[in-house]
């Protein structure tokens, strides 16, 4: 028999996973591109990314009520559509997230120490691995210490960004053109931006893929998505207000840090290290929480022989997937060592869409006692994450397409193997 993992969390515990996942490094990074595509209507950008993000959590937050087993949308779409969407929703995850988790800790090591970040950023993945091996309990500890201090420290830059001293007219930059202004192009645009910032709301996932983790999982996991999702919608407008405040659209749009800028222009630059110091604890919070949800589905998966066995091995005393966690952060350390990752954000994106794309189809199978949703909840995030995952970079949907048919080739290969020799392969 599989052994399972011990239900320690609480909703306090599940909705601090979240938070820890979702205010990370996006809320320091994802404006300035989303800013870049959509001009002036950035506003737009992120209110369209925010429908698809609630859409999508309120499909997730039935399923996992309703299948409460780590993995999240690889056994949602097992369960309801098949082992192939279910697959490739799970693999989906496992690749795009492993690439989100090597951002986030270059992320990471880039604020904290700019000319070591590689270092910083591989021995950051493996002090948090060793974390979450050592018990989810501890992880979510760390999480919410990690969540109250960039809490704190952005509570602190939107008060100075509305009370300090206005910034001189000539330092805001206007809005960037989008595509000569025209409507169509600026929809574009909109799309584009919503693309961007999808990257900084897709960590609520993470709640569901710790389902077999959460006390009374029926009712801890949709509260807690509600609540994780409502209060980083909040926060995300009210940073974005006061970075425009300060910068202009155009300022938004012009770094890779928007944030950062905007904190060195008021208070004396004051502000500025501070900001640095939490941008980098945000990033080791969605690190934390990638390697606890990568790894999840990597033993779902494993439990189902579409990946080594192993990776579905339980600890006998601290009840996690140590032996996922350990192969996750090693592969990402590894990751970090050799290469700059960031540019693989617009395919995590990607990646991850689909992943929400499969969760969003098995709730429409869900009886309708079971998803409590109107059909078009489920219905409006599936066409949301299509027209929003078609809207990134070229290069990035192009990517996203080979490694899902990479993984139609794994699949096709492990369902053999699993059936044995002679046994016709179904899907």
């Amino acid at each position: 028999m599989t052994a399972s993992l011990a239900r320690r969390l609480g909703l306090t515990d599940a909705v601090v996973v979240g938070l820890g996942a979702m205010i990370g490094a996006g809320v320091f990074v994802a404006f300035a591109p989303a800013a870049a595509r959509a001009g002036s209507l950035v506003w737009a950008a992120l209110a369209v990314a925010a429908v698809v993000a609630v859409c999508n959590a309120l499909s997730s937050a039935r399923l996992a009520a309703r299948f409460p087993a780590a993995g999240g949308t690889y056994v949602y779409g097992r369960e309801l559509l098949g082992p192939l969407p279910g697959f490739l929703a799970g693999w989906g995850f496992v690749v795009g997230k492993t690439a989100s988790c090597a951002a986030m800790a270059l992320t990471a090591g880039l604020y904290v120490w700019p000319g070591h970040a590689h270092v910083v950023a591989a021995v950051a993945v493996l002090a948090l691995t060793l974390l979450s091996v050592l018990g989810v309990q501890r992880t979510a500890t760390a999480s919410k210490v990690l969540v109250a201090i960039v809490l704190g420290v952005l509570a602190v830059f939107v008060v100075a960004a509305w009370t300090a001293a206005p910034v001189p007219p000539d330092l805001v930059q206007p809005p960037p053109p989008v595509d000569g202004e025209a409507w169509p192009a600026r929809i574009v645009g909109v799309l584009g931006g919503a693309g961007f910032c999808f990257f900084a709301f897709a960590g609520y996932a993470r709640i569901a893929t710790l389902g077999e983790e959460v006390r009374d999982p029926a009712r801890t996991i949709p509260k807690a998505v509600v609540v994780a999702i409502s209060v980083v919608i909040v926060v995300y407008a009210v940073v974005l207000a006061s970075t425009v405040q300060v910068l202009g659209v155009g300022g938004v749009a012009a770094g890779p840090a928007p944030v950062l800028d905007a904190a060195e222009r008021i208070g004396g630059g004051q502000l500025e290290p501070v900001v640095r110091v939490a941008a980098g604890i945000a990033a080791l919070g969605a690190l934390l929480g990638g390697i606890l949800g990568v790894s999840r589905t990597t033993m779902a998966m494993a439990r189902d022989r579409h990946l080594p066995p192993t990776l579905a091995a339980v600890h006998p005393t601290t009840r996690t997937p140590y032996v996922a966690e350990v192969c996750v952060g090693v592969v990402v350390a590894g990751i970090v060592l050799v290469a700059d990752v960031r540019q693989a954000i617009g395919f995590s994106s990607f990646a991850v869409l689909v992943y929400y794309l499969v969760a969003n189809a098995a709730a429409l199978r869900l009886p309708r006692e079971h998803r409590r949703l109107p059909a078009w909840v489920p219905a409006l995030g599936a066409l949301g994450c299509v027209v929003v995952a078609g809207s990134l970079p070229r290069e990035s949907v192009v990517a996203g397409l080979l490694v899902f048919a990479v993984g139609g080739v794994v699949y096709a290969v492990t369902r053999r193997q699993a059936l044995g020799p002679g046994v016709p392969s179904q899907t």
